[in-house]
């Protein structure tokens, strides 16, 4: 039975601080991306940037439908709303290079950090996006008979002994007019090693067209139950529970290689120094308080939400606070009005852009920053403006942020915290 008090976070009193996070105890698991919105020749790939601000804001419109379900409107922060369905054709700018385009199909679906998991005791394996943005797992099912589904691995409970029908119906709505839906099931999911038994999930029937090209199958949601879909226990939460893990905690190295999720600790050869922390103050999301945005010593904005999400690249923000962001960015243009895109001087893409709550200010790369060239001077900007709904004064840190530093989820402290890459 869903029980609402379970899913209300109670932030601890963090603040920048110091923690050593269960260093060195837990289970790596190594992944890999590859960037989706770069082509291999350098040049921005429009048409899947706008493909992920459709899914980007869609997810968040189906977690806001979840957290009201599930927790209700007080759970919203200060300005969130439920935005229409996103439709990729109404915010896809027609008059894009052709080439950039015909990249969707030629490159997949390789935009997300995947990784594989087994579930049923036949250990039936799927390519997973691990996804700190959303809650539910889901993959494809046996029964998914559309092309959509046709190069995906499936779900057949009649392989798995430990597999358990159970009531109800996961459904997520995408801006192509096609849901992901299906059935709730329970059964064993093993992530490199570490075996949750019992673990509500979804083997979906429907499978959007938007995920039909992605080398992943499915999604493994890290966030809080208070965005789930299911109305269950996320995977890491059932493992704590379980006793599985000893330590609620996870941590996140993304890169083009070497990208490591470790579960149940940290891993202290990734990083040096100490990890800064901060309270979790969102009802359902890895969300942080008190947050600026710096231009080398400039301050641009600051005391605004940060919501830190694996399962998008771009960074967005509310579009007036980016348009003021890129004021401060010589030579800045807006690029795309329709889904806040900013293009930048290729020849000064900056490197001294930062993220900071109190304590250490965490620069973005230059080559984190630059999505790729659009003419012989212009680049695109990591930064997007956009009303995802999530709030007024909310913004969404990608990876494209993430990159930059060693990230700590932790669900014992309610906080995330950030140290230096080695």
């Amino acid at each position: 039975m869903f029980i609402q008090s379970s899913l209300i976070a109670v932030a601890l009193a963090l603040s920048a601080t110091a923690s050593p996070m269960a260093e060195g105890m837990g289970t790596p698991i190594p992944f890999e991306k590859r960037n989706g919105i770069t082509t291999s020749d350098g040049r921005f790939d429009h048409a899947r940037a706008v493909q992920q601000v459709v899914r980007d804001r869609n997810k968040h419109r189906n977690n806001l439908i979840n957290l009201e379900r599930n927790m209700g409107r007080q759970a919203f922060n200060e300005g969130a709303h439920i935005r229409p369905v996103a439709n990729f054709s109404s915010t896809h700018e027609s008059g894009n290079d052709k080439r950039q385009a015909e990249a969707l199909t030629d490159e997949g679906g390789d935009q997300y950090w995947a990784g594989n998991i087994a579930v049923g005791t036949s250990g039936q394996t799927f390519l997973i996006d691990f996804d700190t943005g959303s809650s539910d797992l889901w993959v494809p099912s046996v029964n998914c008979t559309s092309s959509f589904c046709s190069k995906k691995h499936k779900y057949n409970p009649a392989s798995s002994s430990s597999s358990a029908s159970k009531s109800g119906k996961f459904s997520i709505q995408y801006g192509d007019g096609s849901t992901v839906s299906g059935p709730v099931y329970t059964d064993t999911v093993n992530v490199a090693g570490v075996s949750v038994k019992n673990q509500y999930f979804s083997p979906v029937n429907t499978l959007s067209s938007m995920f039909a090209s992605e080398a992943d199958d499915g999604i493994l949601g890290m966030a809080f139950p208070a965005i789930s879909n299911l109305r269950q226990s996320p995977f890491f939460n059932s493992a704590k529970t379980q006793g599985v893990v000893k330590n609620g905690v996870f941590a996140f190295k993304l890169a083009k290689s070497g990208s490591e999720l470790f579960l149940g600790g940290t891993n202290p050869k990734l990083y040096s120094g100490s990890i800064e922390s901060h309270p979790v103050t969102g009802s359902g999301f890895w969300q942080l308080a008190n947050a600026q945005v710096n231009y080398g010593s400039k301050i641009i904005d600051s005391g605004f939400q940060t919501i830190v999400d694996t399962g998008t690249t771009i960074i967005y923000g509310p579009p007036s606070q980016v348009a003021n962001f890129y004021k401060s960015i010589p030579g800045a243009k807006l690029y795309d009005s329709n889904n806040g895109f900013y293009s930048i001087p290729c020849s000064s893409v900056p490197s001294n852009v930062s993220f900071s709550w109190g304590g250490q200010q965490w620069a973005i790369s230059a080559a984190n920053f630059n999505f790729g060239r659009v003419s012989s001077t212009q680049c695109i900007g990591a930064i997007a403006g956009q009303d995802l709904g999530l709030g007024s004064n909310t913004w969404l840190l990608g990876d494209s942020f993430m990159k930059n530093v060693y990230t700590v989820f932790s669900f014992d402290q309610n906080s995330v915290g950030f140290a230096k890459l080695k």
